[in-house]
């Protein structure tokens, strides 16, 4: 998933929503699904989080291992992308919903 973000209007700390583009995050984010994102949310091992890479903004599952941190395609066909620092990360996902599906949604916290 790429997207642009315009945080223009959002304060620092306020959680808020944007829509799954693309398949790199399949099958637990689908294309259309709108995520929930907390910009202070705690991150750890297995964490869906949404960063900066390449310069553009990316969901990705943050992973751990001997070699540092690294931002995980839950789909296969995407590399991961090792990370220097935390610092790309801008927040948590804590929620997902499926429009038009109310009890579809899931809480990641």
């Amino acid at each position: 998933m790429t997207a642009t973000l315009d945080d223009g209007g959002c304060s620092g700390g306020e959680v808020f929503a944007l829509r799954v583009l693309g398949d790199s995050m399949a099958p637990e984010f689908l294309d259309g699904e709108i995520i929930i994102v907390e910009p202070d949310g705690a991150l750890r091992d297995g964490s869906f989080v949404l960063a900066q890479a390449g310069g553009e903004w990316t969901l990705r599952q943050l992973t751990r291992s001997d070699g540092g941190w690294a931002l995980h395609a839950l789909h296969p066909g995407y590399p991961d992308q090792p990370l220097h620092d935390l610092a790309a990360v801008h927040g948590v996902v804590i929620q997902k919903a499926v429009p038009g599906r109310r009890r579809a949604g899931k809480r990641y916290v």
